[in-house]
């Protein structure tokens, strides 16, 4: 008898698939399965019309088995799922993509998998049967885009048909066996309001973000990994006009926006010859050929930031993109060094004098220990002093402390300082309450 163990939130049913005896069992019932099935013509009919059926054929395979193997209920009904997951889904990974408060799924080898939910780690006890196993889920998901990956090719950037982000590197690169990283997106999307009732802003920091964009600033978003920075772009994004044509530039597809007259734009990785690779740099010459109101850069990463800031300077204001940094000074120093990347050696000077003249704000956003996304600060680009960019920040969350349960306390404050663009708003029809910007506490 297979060994049984209590359920988990990661597993559909009570079986153990850590056990070597169920994952050989579930090995032969694939390959019986595969043996008896026209599989040209499997690939001509829907996963919905045809699983009745390959079910049932399922349920007589485990049959057969059970005259030398016992099985209960629950370990059939087990096995007929994981098989179903394998010839149709990505076997093992099936369950935890049909989860949806799992928010990155992290394969560090073929028997240690773990999720992200509600912004803190856990292990599973998801398992792959072995290397060889891992490597066909991860050729699965690859091949489907058009990719692969081999020794010659040993790592891939893809994305799954919902949207979710993918990469994988396998040996000679990763030493203990392929590694797969998923990296799931809300199919729910996140609103405006659902920031505001998680505490990751006030309403008086949205009202101007939303001031911001309609008033079309330059806004960088920054944070790091996983803080949030696509989430809170896409609401930002929901506030762009329905009759503004908006250009988005992405390395994998994320942005969700809500408006029709959206154009997307993916870059593309070089082939297996070093060619026809396409960067987002020059994805964002092009974009300034295709007459857009805005122009939304997923993320800056390279020499396409000189573009983005010229862009910005000539007639494209309003446009947003995000930055990987620590804060908002850090994120001036990247967009330096990144810009300097397009060798065209520009003076230091010239290049921070675009970069204040370009950006109006950022905002930082962050992950606290506890999971939690806060919107840290909302930080001014005054202009410059010398060599010097000049900010000054327009509202701040202040961390206090750490309660016993984890729960990371603190509060949100205006700093007191009336904003430079508030002028600038007001021309554009916006005027903002004087009292928002009063130096008091908005959440304790």
């Amino acid at each position: 008898m297979i060994t049984v163990t209590p359920s988990t939130p990661t597993v559909a049913a009570s079986v153990d698939p850590r056990h070597t005896d169920y994952q050989q069992l579930k090995a032969r019932a694939h390959q019986e399965l595969l043996n008896r099935l026209n599989l040209e013509r499997l690939t001509r009919v829907k996963r919905e019309d045809a699983e009745p059926e390959i079910r049932r054929v399922i349920a007589a395979i485990i049959e057969g088995f059970s005259q030398t193997t016992p099985l209960s209920l629950s370990e059939r009904e087990s096995l007929v799922t994981d098989v179903l997951a394998e010839l149709f889904g990505l076997g093992p990974l099936e369950v935890l993509l049909a989860d949806p408060a799992v928010s990155d799924i992290l394969v560090n080898r073929h028997d240690r998998v773990y999720i992200e939910r509600e912004g803190k780690i856990e292990e599973t006890d998801i398992v792959f049967k072995d290397d060889k196993h891992l490597l066909q889920i991860i050729e699965r998901i690859v091949t489907s885009m058009g990719r692969r990956i081999d020794e010659s090719s040993p790592m891939v950037d893809a994305r799954l048909k919902d949207g979710s982000r993918v990469n994988a590197i396998i040996p000679p690169l990763a030493l203990d066996g392929p590694v797969l990283s998923i990296r799931r997106f809300r199919t729910d999307r996140l609103g405006a309001q659902d920031l505001v009732e998680r505490d990751s802003l006030t309403q008086s920091m949205l009202d101007f973000l939303k001031a911001a964009v309609g008033g079309r600033l330059n806004v960088i978003v920054s944070g790091g990994t996983g803080a949030g920075k696509t989430t809170l772009l896409n609401v930002l994004s929901s506030y762009i006009g329905p009759h503004e044509r908006v250009v988005t530039i992405e390395d994998a597809a994320e942005l969700m926006l809500r408006q029709r007259h959206v154009v997307r734009l993916e870059t593309r990785p070089p082939n297996i010859e070093g060619k026809g690779g396409v960067k987002q740099r020059d994805l964002v010459v092009n974009a300034l050929r295709m007459r857009p109101d805005r122009i939304i850069i997923g993320e800056v990463r390279s020499e396409e930031a000189l573009d983005m800031l010229q862009a910005m300077n000539t007639g494209h204001d309003g446009s947003i993109t995000t930055v990987h940094s620590n804060s908002a000074r850090d994120a001036l120093h990247r967009l330096d060094t990144m810009v300097a990347m397009a060798n065209l050696n520009i003076p230091e000077r010239a290049i921070r004098q675009q970069i204040a003249s370009a950006i109006n704000l950022i905002i930082q956003i962050s992950r606290m220990s506890d999971g939690t996304r806060k919107v840290t600060g909302v930080t001014e680009i005054s202009g410059m002093e010398g060599d010097t960019i000049t900010m000054q920040d327009i509202f701040l969350f202040e961390r206090t402390g750490v309660r016993e349960d984890g729960k990371v306390c603190g509060r949100f404050r205006a700093t007191g300082i009336r904003p430079k663009c508030s002028d600038r708003l007001a021309t554009s029809g916006v005027r903002l309450p004087a009292d928002m910007f009063e130096h008091t506490k908005l959440i304790a």
